[in-house]
């Protein structure tokens, strides 16, 4: 494994962010090192703030004078400084609850909210469990000696498969969505790439949307479709808020599961403390969240007007460009003083970690993530108590995106199965 850039002091040039994403850690703790939010160089020189420090980064998720709209409060935005084919305009240019400030954000994000109320996620656990179980079922045709490729084959399939049930995604665009939503993620694209992927997205949400107008149903889609009808949200809100739904949602998931799978087959006595039921498959899955936040950085935030942080004495001028490292803070000294880059599922702060965001920004779907992640894993070393990564840990191949936090492939042996069901409340 490669190490990160070597880190420039905060005074002089910014620290280039790696957009392979090859060493997150590394980079992370090289960006911690320098304060609790350092300037950084994006894709294409774009100058920015690394905000890394929880504390810092939960005031300024709430702050009234930060804001995820580009189109209001970026001027390199609003001045037409951006190329189109910058590798995250995809993140900027989408109307959603991803890049809405004030009351446009309370507006989109408040029919999101209610498709994935609690209530809603626990209807849904009997499908989540149902699916989880197809997918094990398929995985037991493979001999218990055969590699396999656990992340396309269920870390990626499960949650695709439960937001095909959320959304209503019709059958003959589940392959389509599955190959094109990945692409999103992805930070080095060449400009040519980075136009065709959300080009080829939107042409999948034309076709989804089109398909439940024709056949409406009891589906997240549907309920969008309405609002639209009612005056509630634009055409191109309506088509961005399902990929924010597909994409993002999808992606969290994804990775929560492939790191989840990767620490429990490398620590067999924290996995044998699940198992036997002395930790909760709940605290487990905070503990992956915490130790490998899904998403590792997030674009992009802008200072309305000048903010000076009180407390770090850190101050954005207005127009600033701000990215959240979430996998700095799941890391963080202060809040896990005990080895905060192990893996521990014992640990009493596993749920301290801001992998779903924070406040009113605290992503819609984070329980039924959770829901999936409880289920899944649960299920998965239940059925095959003996898996085992085919591959050392640091010879994976890490996703080529300082976004996702994942693998490119999860290469595990599976082992001899046994078929009881765990329950993973």
């Amino acid at each position: 494994m490669t190490t990160a850039p070597t880190p420039t002091p905060a005074t002089g040039c910014p620290y280039r962010l790696d957009t392979t994403g090859t060493d997150i850690h590394g980079e992370a703790a090289a960006l911690r090192a320098l304060g609790p939010a350092t300037r950084v160089l994006l894709p294409d020189d774009v100058p920015a703030w690394s905000v890394t420090d929880p504390s810092l980064i939960r005031r300024l998720l709430v702050h009234p004078y930060i804001s995820k709209d580009a189109r209001r409060h970026w001027p390199a935005h609003i001045n037409g400084d951006i190329p189109e084919t910058w590798v995250l305009r995809p993140w900027v240019d989408v109307i959603n609850a991803l890049t809405a400030y004030g009351r446009e954000h309370t507006r989109l994000r408040r029919p999101l909210a209610a498709a994935f109320s609690p209530r809603r996620v626990r209807a849904l656990t009997p499908q989540i469990d149902t699916i989880t179980h197809s997918l094990l079922d398929d995985l037991q045709c493979s001999g218990p000696g055969e590699v396999v490729d656990l992340r396309a084959r269920f870390a990626w399939r499960l949650p695709l498969m439960v937001a095909n049930i959320v959304l209503g995604i019709p059958e003959h665009l589940h392959d389509p969505f599955r190959d094109a939503i990945g692409l999103l993620f992805a930070t080095n694209l060449s400009p040519e790439a980075a136009q065709a992927a959300p080009a080829r997205v939107y042409d999948l949400i034309g076709q989804l949307i089109d398909h439940k107008r024709r056949t409406p149903g009891d589906d997240v889609t549907s309920r969008l479709i309405a609002a639209h009808t009612e005056g509630t949200l634009t055409e191109q809100e309506l088509a961005d808020s399902l990929i924010l739904l597909i994409g993002a949602g999808h992606e969290t998931t994804v990775n929560l599961l492939d790191h989840g799978i990767v620490a429990l087959a490398s620590h067999p006595a924290q996995l044998a403390l699940a198992t036997s039921g002395e930790i909760s498959w709940a605290q487990v899955t905070d503990e992956v969240l915490r130790h490998q936040a899904p998403i590792a950085t997030i674009p992009a935030r802008f200072a309305v007007r000048e903010v000076v942080d009180e407390i770090t004495g850190i101050t954005f001028a207005a127009g600033d460009v701000l990215v959240i490292n979430y996998a700095a803070a799941g890391r963080d000294p202060g809040s896990h003083p005990h080895r905060p880059d192990d893996f521990d599922i014992t640990r009493t702060t596993t749920g301290d970690h801001l992998a779903f965001g924070h406040g009113k920004h605290l992503c819609v779907g984070a329980e039924l993530a959770r829901a999936e992640g409880r289920i899944a894993l649960a299920a998965l070393f239940a059925t095959f108590p003996s898996l085992s990564l085919a591959v050392a840990p640091g010879k994976l191949a890490h996703l080529e995106s300082f976004i996702s936090n994942g693998h490119e492939r999860l290469p595990a042996v599976l082992g001899p199965t046994r078929s009881a069901r765990p329950h993973a409340a």
